[in-house]
């Protein structure tokens, strides 16, 4: 079975002379070849094997995008210990501790910015030995080091280490573990993800069987690299095909890197980026801005031009078959769609989408303008790449064709196979599935059942081959990056502790923020009023502004500095709150037999409260939507 560092071996053994990597940290970008890359891994493994670092040793990575990440991982594959990429959005100790702890993490490599986070938490992790900082800082910690330091005394014992990381490297195996990457999983706490050598590699194959690209291509990756979608079709698909890439300049925080992305689009002129829904609606918008900004001929040249390319594209592989529409078609391209696609640096071929899925508006308006965006579909626990659409073999809407080398099937609630066209859970089996979960044998045993991945989402296969993902089979929010979190752990709590919440049902699919739709306890309440604000009539406007507080601040008791605070991720906690005026009952078909919320149901016939939630009059607790329904 093949490990990572053989496929990189194979890179370098064909494309050695190649561009593999370029960073941009001053005036402009930098590039490292396969060979340099491969002479700057050893360095690295080389300072890490002398400061101690062992076979199956837990390494921390928490870094912004930088060709160091990539190095360092690859060093530490090298050496047969295990990589546990973090997330930079990690802000609470809480979550950053828990992944360290769980992990058994020995050693922790960490970018200055992110530095912070670490020394606040390092006197409660014992276990680590050293932290090996990216960037120069003053060290105030005996545990630092300086990664600068770490790969200079590599070099100079370079002569006496080599053999042995040669050696180390070849006692690796395909079914050694890689990585533990964390997600939010289904419970309050985090699930470590068990990803082998092997299925990695087993992915990056699977991947090539539909994401066509060659060595002349290049890829500015916009995602964090601790993201398994980045981290496959990111860089690992890309250098098995002997092909660059890039990483998006950082910033002092991270909105300086979020603005340096179209400029260094500009600068590096990608052929391909990997997109996910967030990133994808905020080119759209910064798209119709600048063509507003030209005038009003422009706007209607542009949305004329957009009209014909939706009535000839239609969803892709259904194309019209019209000569006049496409000349049309070619001359609205060269007046106006080859101009916008400059804002991308002018080369890109296609998006390859992945996290969330991509409403098929958004796909069509990328589609029309000349640059597809390819959905495809995946969750870490299988590597995570399941199905893409390529652009030989694509239907907009859907996520397109099943990897090679998979097998997928669709089943009903007792696991039970379902013919083609119904709708049913995901499930599939093939080398990309993950180990397990680290140190969660239960969890294991409930997601694989047989080799046979259960993915917890809801699709159906069409006669064509082509899959369509509908959403969740279990409920579940899935945040605007593709993350995923089971929301009954926060819901339960709410309803148990806030005493002025009697139900509550969260809501984020693939928006900004998590929304809730919440049923007041007004008994409760009307005591609250009436202890508190005596004399003050219910059925006044100060008494209910008074009770949307109380339900406000009940909710706030769980984010920072509440006395629940750190029981839950913050970023999963309601921003925005519509208080509705009758109970989920099961006369309203809103809750079952066994008393249990259907959330599919609360949210179809509070569809309009749901959208007006992510409206800016929307996040006010005190809107008059709010105060009509206390009552």
């Amino acid at each position: 079975m093949k490990t990572i560092i053989q496929l990189f071996d194979e890179s370098i053994y064909n494309y050695r002379t190649k561009t593999f990597l370029w960073e941009k940290n001053d005036q402009k970008f930098k590039s490292l070849t396969y060979g340099q890359t491969k002479e700057r891994v050893y360095q690295l493994a080389s300072g890490l094997l002398e400061l101690g670092i062992k076979s199956s040793d837990k390494i921390a990575l928490l870094s912004e995008g930088r060709s160091d990440w990539i190095i360092s991982e690859l060093a530490i594959l090298h050496l047969g210990a295990v990589n546990v990429p973090l997330s930079v959005k990690l802000e609470e100790s809480n979550d950053l501790y828990f992944r360290l702890k769980h992990s058994d993490a020995k050693y922790i490599i960490v970018s200055g910015t992110q530095l912070k986070k670490i020394r606040a938490i390092i006197e409660d992790l014992p276990l680590v030995e050293k932290v090996i900082v990216m960037d120069k800082v003053n060290l105030n910690e005996d545990r630092e080091i300086l990664y600068e330091e770490i790969c200079r005394e590599g070099k100079e014992k370079l002569i006496e280490n080599q053999k042995k990381i040669e050696d180390i490297a070849k006692s690796v195996n395909g079914s050694d573990l890689a990585n533990i990457s964390y997600t939010s999983g289904t419970t309050a706490d985090p699930k470590g993800i068990m990803l082998s050598h092997r299925n990695y590699t087993a992915n990056v194959e699977q991947a090539m069987s539909l994401i066509e690209i060659d060595t002349t291509d290049s890829n500015l990756i916009i995602l964090p690299l601790d993201h398994c979608f980045a981290h496959v079709a990111g860089f690992y698909t890309f250098m098995a095909y002997g092909a660059n890439v890039a990483t998006v300049q950082r910033g002092k925080s991270p909105m300086d890197t979020l603005r340096n992305i179209p400029l260094n689009m500009k600068e590096f002129q990608p052929t391909v980026i990997m997109s996910v829904p967030a990133l994808a609606k905020n080119f759209r918008k910064n798209i119709e801005t600048s063509i507003k900004a030209k005038g009003e001929s422009t706007v209607k040249l542009f949305n004329k031009a957009l009209q014909t390319a939706y009535e000839y594209n239609r969803e892709g592989y259904n194309k019209k078959k019209s000569l006049i529409t496409k000349i049309k078609l070619k001359v609205y391209d060269k007046l106006i769609f080859s101009k916008v696609r400059e804002a991308f640096g002018g080369k890109l071929k296609f998006f390859i989408g992945g996290g969330a899925l991509l409403d098929i508006e958004l796909q069509r308006f990328f589609y029309a303008i000349g640059v597809p965006m390819l959905q495809g579909y995946g969750l870490s626990e299988a590597t995570p790449i399941i199905s893409a659409n390529s652009i030989h073999r694509h239907k907009l809407g859907s996520s397109g064709f099943i990897v090679k080398n998979l097998d997928l099937k669709i089943c009903d609630e007792d696991g039970n196979e379902l013919p083609v066209g119904e709708k049913g859970e995901i499930v599939v089996k093939g080398e990309n599935v993950m180990l397990g979960y680290w140190k969660n044998e239960q969890a294991t045993k409930e997601t694989i059942k047989d080799g046979w991945l259960y993915t917890g989402d809801m699709g159906y296969v069409d006669s064509d081959g082509f899959l369509y993902v509908l959403g969740r089979f279990k409920s579940l929010l899935i945040s605007s990056d593709g993350e995923k979190y089971n929301p009954e752990g926060i819901e339960e709590s709410v309803v148990e502790k806030v005493k002025f919440i009697d139900q509550i049902v969260l809501h984020n699919n693939q928006d900004a923020y998590t929304v809730a739709l919440v049923v007041p306890n007004i008994v409760n309440l009307k005591e609250y009023i009436q202890k508190e604000f005596p004399g003050l009539s219910w059925t006044s406007r100060e008494a209910k502004i008074e009770s949307l507080n109380a339900i406000k601040d009940g909710l706030d008791q769980y984010k920072a500095k509440g006395i629940f605070a750190g029981e839950f991720p913050e970023r999963w906690l309601p921003a925005a709150i519509a208080v509705l005026p009758e109970p989920f009952t099961e006369q309203n078909g809103m809750v079952n037999s066994t008393t249990k919320i259907v959330r599919s149901k609360v949210e179809e016939f509070y569809q309009d409260r749901l959208e007006y939630l992510y409206m800016a009059e929307g996040k006010n607790h005190l809107s008059e939507l709010n105060m009509e329904s206390l009552k």
